[in-house]
């Protein structure tokens, strides 16, 4: 188990000061390492706007936006020692914790993203969140993380076997390594804020991410060539550190988990209009969208993830449920 850190304490006793006089108010620091206006961190915001309010102002949400506080890995630590309150990532990190998160992670789990939403937003959702307790968060919601494909600098990509040999980027996650394998491609994990300089000086012949995230991050400017396989469609979490929950009321815990829900349809709603933002975007820029009829071959090809991470009868099962949901 991991100890606590001085700045875990230090930044635990500076978010229970009194501040504004009399007036007692907990300021939670919460990371996204997204940039300002992107759909995760306005969703953060409308949560930590929702807290606010329904608790008159004992409770403040801080969102530190842009990775300020640490790309995604770090602050997974720092969130588990309580030195970040509320952090909001992609599940690509937690794999190794919890493995619950494997399931959702995997290639073509969901049918569509509305079956990714109704997925997440029900009873398998909830199962996934209790699951990160013992690793010292509460998970608190799902937010959509998009339908992620390939891009790449030089070579397009319209069928399996174009992905042979070639170096890709993932997030640092053993599933997603497993996935290009399974593709026939070498993966190169690496924090998301290297990417663009690694595909620039061709370090990595490409990544895979969803549109928002291509055009945000510029990758389009060195990558043009966007395959539409749509690999992965992995909801991102929002969680608090325990250490932190457990110094709250249990009314107040009450409050933030029902704000962390009711902040889920309006980043639904931000999402689904930055994709469509961005893809017009890339489009404009000269980004060649590569369209894919039939991606039966793509999910033949990832089998052997399935069959390596299907052999946990836990996670068999939580893959059974989801695969019978509508």
């Amino acid at each position: 188990m991991f100890q606590v850190t001085k700045l875990a304490a230090t930044a635990m006793v500076a978010a229970a000061m009194m501040i504004g006089g009399a007036a007692a108010q907990t300021v939670l620091v919460a990371s996204d390492t997204h940039p300002d206006g992107y759909p995760t961190v306005e969703a953060v915001k409308y949560f930590g706007q929702l807290v606010s309010e329904r608790t008159a102002g004992r409770y403040s949400v801080d969102v530190k936006f842009g990775a300020q506080l640490g790309q995604e890995a770090d602050t997974v630590e720092q969130v588990r020692a309580g030195a970040i309150a509320i952090n909001r990532t992609s599940l690509g990190p937690w794999n190794g914790l919890v493995k619950q998160t494997i399931v959702p992670s995997l290639p073509y789990i969901f049918k569509s993203t509305a079956h990714a939403r109704s997925v997440m937003s029900g009873p398998v959702g909830d199962e996934i969140l209790a699951a990160f307790e013992p690793y010292g968060v509460i998970g608190l919601a799902f937010y959509d993380g998009g339908a992620r494909s390939f891009y790449t600098s030089d070579k397009q990509i319209t069928s399996v076997a174009d992905l042979k040999g070639m170096k890709l980027r993932t997030m640092q996650s053993d599933i997603f390594v497993d996935m290009m394998a399974a593709f026939g491609a070498t993966a190169t994990p690496m924090p998301y804020g290297e990417v663009y300089s690694a595909i620039e000086t061709g370090v990595v012949d490409g990544a895979e991410n969803n549109f928002p995230s291509y055009d945000t991050a510029k990758h389009s400017e060195v990558a043009k060539f966007y395959t539409l396989d749509e690999h992965l469609i992995v909801p991102e979490v929002l969680v608090i550190s325990k250490m932190v929950w457990d110094g709250i009321s249990p009314e107040d815990q009450a409050v933030i988990r029902q704000a962390a829900k009711d902040s889920v349809a309006r980043q639904y709603e931000l999402w689904d209009a930055k994709v469509a933002e961005s893809r017009k975007i890339v489009e404009g820029s000269g980004s060649t969208i590569v369209e894919v009829a039939d991606k039966q071959a793509f999910v033949d090809a990832v089998k052997p993830v399935y069959d390596k991470y299907a052999a946990d009868p836990e996670l068999k099962a939580l893959i059974e449920k989801i695969q019978a949901a509508e």
